[in-house]
């Protein structure tokens, strides 16, 4: 009571702080014990030999036996049942003394039969945890598969398929780009040899289909179709894996179905490409991303996409998660706290259903969720998660609702032991503990500092999430988001309504298509609304921090995370030390150019040229003046060069040179289109490998930017920047030269159409060029390099050699032996051992700069290679240990600055 008579509810009520409508007990954790023995003893039972594992379960059971005999109870009651008689016993006389020790004896024994019991369940749990883990990783070495997987062999297998197909993801290998393949897992049924023995046998299997004309046959396959396949057999690539053979398809045609799918699978076969039918028309971004948040269907997401959900750490929302259920259950229920009150909210008290019938209706559609979304492991996690947040909402117990977490943990590692190695059921885990226990509290705390109840549930739920997730994340990532909370928070403005039309297009699609496409243009909007904020975070210049990845990465950043809760909940000024730390990350996110320039010294002021550091592969920056620059090549990741060119503050690129076709120079063009004008491509005219040139081809039709070709002999100047393309000469085909001399005018009015700040001028024959062509060399792709000589401000020369080969140089210097001495050269192919002797004494460089990958499994560079550079008067730097390496002045001015992102 106040002294104004008022209660300090009253008062609480008055300035804004309503008390919550549940009462917070202390938390009930006598179930997590056991659900982490199982789960700790899952882990490490399914990558140990099975001796292993039986000994463990013997040592856990007798160890159970021993703690529930009367001498443990005694034993675990002794400490607690210690002590002499308090004083009240003492004066009261000698008997009752005696009768308040016997009591406290026989309190003590029971005492100590419920710890000793407790932790005998911890052991019991734990031995049924390996239990099943080993039950599981016995499937994977009996039979016949894993056998035959050791040999390498081939055989003709039955197989049905037990998850829906997929993708893999587009990744660069060297040079070239890895084929996409089809991915599915599966159970073989029965093994037949090459010599015509069958086995019937029951072995999980992943099926790798290579690319071919077949592919789109193979991804419309269902869980549960039986198919018959002849493959080559070969052992998983870890220990680990949960699958006794990886089955290498032969042949690329359509697979051979011996078995329909079940009427289950059919019908949620049908809804999701119902689904995918009704968003066919919304734009790109949502069309993709709305499957995703509704059914978990991601195969429509391209890689930018999913990377910039990465990037933000809202690759939640691309998988089925117990949020996408308790969307739905929000409506029905209503908002938690309300189930037993008069006046409840959602769908359930307007349709007139008690109690009983709203938890029926609850777990109805929990059903239809795993039917629709697949019943495979993560699905049923999901489920267990959505039904933890249904006890929230029926209930509005919170503290009930973690011994229901510990229990849904339980069930699924006992049946499905792989999750406890997975990372995902891991990071779901930790999130929702986090929201039933720590948001709780942090947004009762934000509402007392007069933040409003919605915006506090909010950012305490990201904060929340955020802070137990990110060391977990880090350990497979080596990276941090420092977006992550404000992406989230914006993001879950349109989650839900996102989610709920998106499942009523779902229900309408089968029976009315033209309404759910209605619905689905209504639901694209909020799904653009997520794809953009997750553009946007992701195109920010500090969006990601690198951290060292590995337990110990995560171990510091939980350290470190703990430390500043604790520092939060004690700093005496915490409102201007709050807005501080927030004006900080601002800053470190934006990162604006000259505070970057004047924190970092990068990029420094008056750059020329600058390597970008973009792991095995080439980028490399001309400056053009102002925020234009001419790039050549663009590097194996469309990341790194993007995040380059915006550190150097690039946003125009009156022209961008492709040396060649292969992947580590083109699969990064992506990152260089990004956000910039671009004028025009020019690349090499021998359009080797076939399929990374048609790679070329789409991205710069999709980007409507004009694709031309290099001709020896042309001359171009840009800003200050004048250069010479030396290399390739006459292609020794007349089409070539034809589409070379055509397509030359088309950049400079490409150039001019974009109103780049640049003038680009070509000429042709103006070298004394000797038409060698690939005569003189290998013909390959490598030799086929775009050759640049460039003349900067300053008078500063450089020439980039792209990655030609020995033979090409000796013909690139026959071809022009009054070739004078560089400032910079651009080291051919990585720095690799093939470097021809005499073109290094003849340009004789006083900077030589290699783009390498760090660790890379060619030996780039070569020490043969750095030494003949360094013999020469070189001073030598490299990507993989410098860094982005960027070169400012020239003649005596001349420096090479290491250290750039």
């Amino acid at each position: 009571m106040n002294r104004d008579g008022t209660t300090v509810e009253a008062a609480a009520e008055e300035r804004g702080i309503r008390k919550p409508s549940w009462e917070e007990g202390p938390a009930d954790l006598r179930l997590v014990p056991l659900a982490v023995a199982a789960w700790v003893a899952a882990a490490c039972a399914v990558g140990v030999a099975g001796w292993w594992t039986l000994t463990g379960v013997v040592v856990c059971v007798l160890g159970a036996a021993v703690l529930l005999t009367p001498a443990s109870a005694r034993w675990f009651g002794g400490a607690s049942g210690e002590g002499g008689v308090d004083d009240q016993g003492a004066v009261g006389g000698a008997g009752r003394a005696d009768g308040v020790a016997e009591g406290r004896v026989r309190r003590g024994v029971s005492g100590g039969r419920l710890r000793a019991t407790a932790c005998a369940g911890v052991l019991l749990c734990a031995a049924a945890g390996a239990t099943s883990a080993g039950l599981h990783a016995a499937d994977l070495r009996r039979g016949p598969v894993p056998a035959l997987a050791q040999e390498y062999a081939r055989a003709q297998l039955e197989v049905t398929v037990t998850s829906d197909p997929r993708l893999t993801r587009p990744r660069v290998r060297g040079s070239e780009t890895v084929p996409v393949s089809v991915v599915l897992n599966g159970e073989v049924t029965r093994v037949e040899r090459s010599d015509g023995t069958a086995h019937r046998t029951r072995a999980p299997v992943l099926l790798i289909v290579p690319p071919g004309e077949g592919r789109d046959e193979w991804l419309r396959l269902l869980p549960s179709t039986r198919l018959k396949v002849g493959a080559r057999l070969a052992p998983p690539s870890h220990p680990g894996d949960p699958f006794a053979a990886v089955l290498k398809i032969r042949g690329a045609g359509p697979p051979r179905i011996i078995g329909p799918p079940s009427a289950l699978q059919r019908t949620a076969g049908e809804l999701r490409a119902g689904l995918r039918r009704a968003t066919d028309g919304l734009d790109p971004d949502a069309r993709a991303l709305l499957p995703g948040l509704v059914v978990g269907d991601t195969s429509r997401i391209g890689p930018e996409l999913r990377h910039a959900f990465e990037a933000t750490d809202l690759t939640h929302l691309l998988a089925v998660s117990g949020s996408n259920l308790s969307v739905v259950l929000l409506l029905l229920v209503g908002r938690p706290g309300r189930a037993h009150q008069v006046e409840r909210g959602g769908l359930a008290p307007r349709l007139g259903l008690s109690l009983r019938l709203t938890a029926v209706a609850g777990g109805a559609l929990t059903l239809a969720f795993v039917v629709v979304c697949r019943p495979d492991p993560s699905v049923l996690r999901a489920a267990a998660c959505g039904f933890v947040v249904l006890l929230a909402i029926g209930t509005g117990r919170r503290r009930s609702l973690i011994p229901a977490l510990a229990a849904a943990v339980l069930v699924l590692v006992l049946y499905d032991p792989w999750l406890a190695r997975s990372y995902g059921f891991l990071l779901s885990v930790l999130a929702t503990g986090a929201l039933l226990t720590v948001a709780p509290r942090w947004s009762e705390a934000l509402r007392r500092r007069g933040v409003p109840g919605g915006p506090a549930e909010a950012l305490a739920a990201c904060l929340a999430a955020q802070a137990v997730c990110a060391p977990v994340v880090v350990v497979f990532a080596a990276r941090v988001s420092l977006v992550a909370i404000p992406a989230n928070l914006f993001a879950e403005l349109a989650v839900a309504p996102a989610t709920v039309l998106g499942f009523a297009a779902l229900a309408l699609a089968p029976v009315w298509a033209p309404a759910a496409e209605d619905v689905a243009w209504v639901a694209g909007w909020p799904a653009g609304w997520i794809a953009r904020v997750a553009r946007t975070g992701a195109a920010l210049p500090g969006a990601e921090l690198s951290w060292p990845g590995g337990w110990w990465g995560g171990l510091v950043l939980a350290l470190l995370t703990a430390l500043a809760v604790l520092a939060v909940r004690r700093l005496p000024y915490r409102g201007p030390a709050g807005v501080l730390v927030a004006v900080v990350l601002l800053l470190v996110v934006v990162r604006p150019v000259p505070l970057t320039r004047w924190a970092t010294g990068w990029p420094p002021p008056g750059w020329v040229f600058a390597m970008c550091q973009v792991g095995q592969g080439d980028a490399t920056v001309l400056a053009a003046g102002g925020d234009a620059a001419v790039v050549v090549d663009a590097g194996p990741d469309p990341v790194p060069v993007d995040r380059c060119l915006r550190e150097l503050g690039v946003r125009r690129v009156p022209l961008l040179v492709l040396t060649h076709f292969h992947a580590d120079h083109v699969a990064g063009l992506p990152g260089v289109l990004r956000g910039r004008s671009v004028g025009a491509i020019q690349a090499t005219g021998l359009e080797e490998p076939p399929a990374q040139a048609a790679f070329v081809r789409r991205t710069a039709a999709a980007a409507r930017v004009p694709l031309i070709h290099a001709e020896a002999g042309e001359r171009r100047r840009a800003g200050a920047l004048e250069w010479t393309v030396l290399w390739p000469t006459t292609m020794g085909a007349t089409a070539g030269k034809a589409a070379a001399t055509a397509t030359t005018g088309t950049a400079t009015r490409a150039a001019t159409a974009t109103a780049e700040a640049a003038e680009a001028v070509t000429t042709r024959g103006g070298s004394g060029v000797r038409s060698v062509g690939f005569g003189g060399a290998s013909g390959g792709p490598n030799d086929a390099s775009v050759t640049l000589l460039v003349r900067a401000a300053g008078g500063l020369t450089l020439l980039l050699l792209g990655d030609l080969e020995p033979p090409a140089q000796r013909a690139l210097l026959r071809a022009h032996p009054g070739l004078a001495p560089v400032d910079v050269l651009k080291v051919a192919h990585h720095g690799s051992a093939h470097q021809d002797p005499g073109l290094i004494r003849a340009v004789r460089p006083r900077l030589a700069l290699v783009s390498s990958g760090r660790d890379n499994p060619y030996g780039h560079p070569s020490p043969r290679t750095l030494e003949s550079l360094r013999a020469g008067g070189a001073r030598v730097l490299r990507t993989d240990r410098d860094g982005a390496i960027a070169v400012v002045g020239a003649g005596a001015g001349l420096v090479a600055v290491p250290g750039g992102g």
